[in-house]
């Protein structure tokens, strides 16, 4: 049988820029005996940050001292820090609606071994895609929302997730804007896929926006959710080419390709610990 990998360590980190970062952070894992397997660093000029993301295999695989020794050890540098193991596994509830092309796509991905992590549930407002999950060997549980029982509906989602310790949220595409409240009750991140290249069509109907515009490019956003609808941090983003020529039926078509690698990607980068959030804005260690 493989031999199972040792766990490695992901540290990201960001703060004021001061000179020798860089060999600090290596100098430290040298010193408690690990082995640099990757490292990232990016320098925001305007703002004077620092960015890095370092991958390494602890020595004698202790994880757990290396985890809590290295937050002190950023804090020192001043810099905020995060720490992931490779051992731990995202645990991802995906919220759907009818639309079923984003839903598939990442439980085929799964199912492939392609996404790290690990599906955990479905929650929908509509009960179309209960089968399909069921299909994957995930959970469905339905949660009816309309404007008269948003609260209460999204308190039960809310439960759910307690209950099946979710810690990504992943909207494929699902048709209800979440409110501040939930997003600020929720421990982890949501991710959210938007059929357009923001900041252009926002809100609703995008693709029918596009055509009226009579744009020549078509994209698909995938961002973190926060309480400005459709302005939260932008993970990924792409854009397809399109003419007079295209209907909106073809734009949708098209745009639904766009909208199943861009949100798969965005995921992975989320789940492989890529993604440095600061401010409105990411960096992206891909």
């Amino acid at each position: 049988m493989p031999l199972t990998p040792p766990p490695t360590l992901v540290a990201l980190l960001h703060g004021p820029d001061q000179p020798g970062l860089v060999a600090r952070v290596a100098g430290w894992i040298f010193e408690r005996g690990g082995n640099i397997l990757h490292a990232d660093q990016h320098r925001d000029t305007e703002a004077g940050i620092f960015f890095q993301r370092v991958e390494w295999e602890p020595a004698n695989g202790d994880a757990s001292a290396d985890t809590a020794a290295f937050h002190e050890f950023g804090r020192s540098l001043g810099m905020n820090v995060r720490v992931a193991s490779s051992a731990h596994r995202t645990r991802v509830a995906l919220f759907v609606s009818k639309a079923d092309h984003c839903f598939h796509d990442l439980c085929l991905r799964w199912r492939a071994g392609d996404l790290p992590g690990e599906a955990v549930l479905v929650v929908g407002n509509h009960p179309d895609l209960a089968p399909m999950a069921q299909g994957y060997g995930l959970p469905f549980v339905q949660v009816p929302v309309t404007a008269d029982t948003t609260a209460a509906a999204e308190a039960r989602q809310l439960a759910v997730l307690r209950e099946h310790r979710v810690e990504l949220v992943v909207l494929a595409r699902y048709m209800r804007v979440l409110s501040n409240d939930f997003l600020e009750r929720h421990p982890g991140h949501v991710i959210n896929i938007h059929h357009s290249f923001l900041p252009a069509f926002a809100g609703g109907r995008p693709y029918h926006q596009a055509y009226s515009r009579g744009v020549k490019l078509i994209g698909a956003t995938a961002h973190y959710a926060t309480r400005d609808l459709d302005e939260g941090p932008i993970i990924q983003q792409d854009v397809r080419r399109v003419t007079h020529r295209h209907s909106v039926e073809d734009l949708i078509r098209m745009g639904r390709d766009l909208e199943k690698t861009v949100l798969a990607q965005a995921v992975r980068w989320h789940l492989e610990n890529r993604v440095l959030v600061y401010g409105n804005k990411t960096v992206v260690f891909d």
